[in-house]
This record gives structure tokens, sequence and C-alpha cells, in this order.
């Protein structure tokens, strides 16, 4: 593997990708990274489609232009690529139809050198730190920008693109609860998040869902069912439900959507949201449906919170640079921006965890994760629902 050495601690030309998936705050990092950069005295170069851009020697210039204006756009400037592992990337199929990988950082570090890169900002998730790795351990100066809107980055409390995709996920649960109302019926929502729930249970909370689901909390579709009967003789006519991608019945495996051989995560999730309604169509008298928002989640704006993160991520990234620091990750801990080693995203996936204090607060609002049956109110606090008991 090739070996490079930073000619000094505080490099003149850095290079800024963005991998993985794309969301909401993306621009916001890439505008302050390099408006910081250049009022430094600092060139930086914009690489295209993430460690694409590297292994294809795609490689532009960024200018004050280039990232005027681009603080309340979706997306990325640059574009992304979540298949472009460097370590471990498709580069065809053998006869007998499997996937060759190969390892090509040789061709990233020539990209490197061919562009005078002296370090690298790198944003992205848990896979995009790892993808960072061999770069860092060449002694090429790397920072990394947590993006997820998952949230689940071990290291960090906090990822920009969460808060947007939970203000669309809370959007999605208001605009359904009327139609639950008009028909009678329960509503089923599906959000992303992989193996963690905190999408789920952010907009569950915000979006005043009477059961979330999340892979944390492995769940019986007869306490679902049980909430939905509980409601119904309280007279309420609508039950809405947050369901996370990754979410199993006790006992259960993932719902797989799909496999995508040429990604070094091939696993897509999805389903779940459909298993859940048909299953409380055949146990119920209630009927109902199911919405997938999926990539909806991942579009548009980033909202307040995400836009002020990024500036903040970003300008904290370009400062590490110039205080000559290395292989250091930017995070949210305990109400402020700080840094942690990027290797730490490695360590796997930071979920729910099992004393987590919302979930507590869900379950006071009589909120149900499906691991147990609904509790039940007194008679004399009951009261009666708006349009009375569901027949």
């Amino acid at each position: 593997m090739a070996s490079i050495h930073p000619t000094s601690s505080r490099p003149k030309r850095i290079g800024v990708l963005t991998g993985g998936g794309d969301c909401p705050g993306l621009n916001a990092v890439l505008r302050s990274v390099t408006k910081h950069a250049l009022q430094a005295g600092l060139d930086v170069r914009g690489i295209e489609d993430g460690f694409l851009g590297l292994i294809e020697n795609r490689v532009r210039e960024l200018r004050y232009d280039d990232v005027s204006g681009i603080l309340k756009l979706g997306g990325t400037i640059l574009g992304t690529s979540n298949k472009a592992n460097p370590l471990k990337y498709a580069t065809g199929t053998d006869e007998a139809g499997a996937v060759i990988w190969s390892d090509v950082t040789d061709k990233c570090f020539a990209t490197i050198e061919e562009h005078g890169l002296e370090a690298l900002v790198v944003l992205g998730g848990d896979g995009t730190m790892m993808c960072a790795q061999p770069f860092a351990d060449a002694g090429i100066p790397v920072i990394g920008v947590p993006k997820t809107i998952d949230n689940d980055v071990i290291g960090t409390e906090l990822t920009f693109g969460f808060q947007s995709a939970v203000e669309i996920a809370t959007e999605a649960l208001d605009r359904v609860h009327s139609t639950a109302e008009s028909h009678g019926r329960a509503l089923v929502v599906e959000v992303m998040g992989r193996n963690a729930g905190w999408i789920a249970l952010r907009a569950g909370v915000a979006g005043g869902a009477d059961v979330i689901l999340v892979p944390e909390i492995p769940f019986e579709i007869e306490h679902v069912v049980e909430q939905i009967e509980w409601r119904r003789k309280l007279g309420r006519r609508a039950t809405i439900l947050c369901v996370a991608e990754g979410a199993t019945q006790v006992g259960g495996e993932q719902i797989i959507h799909a496999m995508d051989p040429t990604s070094p995560d091939p696993v897509k999730l999805g389903g779940i949201g459909e298993w859940v309604a048909k299953a409380i169509d055949e146990r119920s008298v209630v009927e109902a449906r199911a919405v997938t928002l999926g990539h909806v989640q991942r579009g548009g704006s980033p909202v307040a919170n995400d836009r002020v993160l990024g500036t903040q991520f970003g300008a904290a990234a370009t400062q590490l640079l110039l205080d000559g620091k290395a292989g250091r990750m930017i995070a949210w801990r305990e109400g402020r921006v700080t840094d942690v080693p990027i290797t730490d995203p490695a360590g796997g996936q930071r979920t729910i965890p099992a004393d987590e204090p919302l979930v507590a607060a869900a379950r006071s609002c009589y909120t149900t994760f499906g691991d147990a049956a609904p509790r039940d109110l007194p008679e004399n606090k009951r009261g009666r629902g708006p349009r009375g008991l569901l027949r």
C-alpha cells in the first residue's frame, strides 16, 4: 500500500467528499468547510461521488461562488456513492456471475498525489469513516464529519441529516392522522433507520403514534393488536403506528426488501410496514393501511437545526486541520461540538439503549412498543371518544 507523508502540519490544499447515502445538510457542511478554508488561505478541491471520485480521478476546485447559496439545498453538489469502498470495490463479475472485489486504494493515492491533496475531509456515516482509514494510516490527515439520517454513528450523539428526517416523518404521521380518523383505520408508517430505531422513536413521539416498533425492542403482533382493540373500547377511531424498517418480531428476523451484490452493504431492508398492516387485517376488525416513506426522508431542504449543526461541524472540521490535527471525527456530545477518534464508528452502530429516557416517556403516554399488553385506564378516567365507540 502507498505511503504518503504530509509536507507540513498545516495543509495548503484539502480535498472534501460526501460518501454513503445522501441526506439534508450535506451542502451546509460543504459550504462551511470551503468558506472557512478559503478564509484561512487554503485551496479546496471537491471530490465527486464520494470515494468513487478518488478511484476514477474526478476532482474539481471549489471556489467561493461554488458554495454560495447552497446552505438551504438538499442533496450534495458533489454527488455521492455508497458502492465505492476502495478496499472492496466491485470491478466486474467472473464466469459464474459472482462479483469480483478488488482493492483499488492505489488508484485513490494516485489521484490524491496528482491533485496535490494534503488532507481530506470526509462527510459520511460509519461506512465512510471506515473507508477513510487506509488514507489516515498512510499519513494523510483525515477529518470525518458524521452524516446519516439514522443517527447511528458511534462517538456522536447527533448526526446532521437526522433532524430533517425526523421532521419529514413527523409531518407524514400528522397527515395520516386525519385519514385514519375519517375511516376508522390503523395507519402504519414505515420509516428508515437500518438497525437503529432513532427516527421511529423521535418521530413516533412527536407525531403522537400509539404504537412504535423499533429494532431494539422485539415486538409481538398480538400486543400490537391488543393496543388497537384497547383504543377501540375507549372510543378511539384510529390507531397510528410508526415502524422502523429494521423492527422484528420476538424470535423473528428483519424483512429484506432487496439484495445488492455489488454493494459492500448488500442488505436493503423494507417491507415490515406492509407485513404489520396485513397482520392487523387478519387479526382485527379494524382495517389497516401501510405507507412507506423511503427516500422521501432523505430529500428536500434541511431543517434549521441541521443547517446550524452542519455549519458548526464544517467549521470545526476545517479548524482541526488548521490546528494540525488528524484522524479525528467531529462529534456532538453533551450539548457541544467536540471531536473523537475517527476509528470510533468502527465499533458498530449506535442503537437505542435499554434505559433511553424517551422510551420511558413514550410508555408513560400509553404508547406501546409491542412488547407488552396495554395498561388499562380506570373506568372513571376513560371518558368517551369524539365519535363514541367504534362498532
